[in-house]
C-alpha cells in the first residue's frame, strides 16, 4: 500500500551536515504547518547539485536567511526520517521536489525560485564535507 504524500509549500529551509558526511538534515519551515525534518543522504545531494536549476535572474530576491535553526535535538529525533529517493519536477517558477521516505506518509516540497537558489548554496557550501560515493 502506497502511502499518500504530504504536500507542503517551503518558506524557509536550514540544513547541516551529519559528521561522518553520509547525509544533512533538512529542516523546512512550511507555509500552515510545523517545521519538518528529514536526513537527506550525500548520493541525492550530489544529484541535485548536478541538476538543480541554477539562478540566471538577476532581479531574483535573495533567499531569506537559513532558518529555522537546526538543534541537537533534532539530530538525535528518531521520528526524523530518511530519504530514499527524490522525484523533481520543474514548474514555472518552483520546483517540486518528492521525496520517498523509508518509513512514513511521502512528503512533497514545493519550493520557489528564492528557496531553489537557498537548497542550491547550502547544498554546495555542505558539498565540501560529504562523501561522493559515486565519483
Amino acid at each position: 500500500m502506497v502511502k499518500e504524500a504530504v504536500i507542503r509549500q517551503v518558506k524557509s529551509m536550514s540544513m547541516s551536515c551529519d559528521r561522518v558526511g553520509n547525509s544533512l538534515l533538512a529542516k523546512f519551515s512550511t507555509e500552515g504547518a510545523s517545521e519538518v525534518c528529514l536526513h537527506i543522504p550525500a548520493s541525492i545531494v550530489f544529484w541535485l547539485l548536478k541538476h538543480m536549476p541554477v539562478n540566471q535572474d538577476p532581479a531574483l530576491q535573495p533567499p531569506a536567511a537559513p532558518s529555522p535553526q537546526i538543534t541537537q535535538q533534532d539530530w538525535d529525533n528518531p521520528a526524523n526520517p530518511r530519504a530514499l529517493t527524490l522525484n523533481c519536477r520543474e514548474l514555472p517558477g518552483k520546483l517540486r521536489m518528492a521525496f520517498n521516505l523509508e518509513r512514513g506518509p511521502n512528503m512533497v516540497f514545493v519550493l520557489d525560485r528564492s528557496n531553489v537558489e537557498l537548497m542550491r548554496q547550502i547544498m554546495g557550501h555542505y558539498s565540501r564535507d560529504l562523501i561522493d560515493l559515486d565519483a
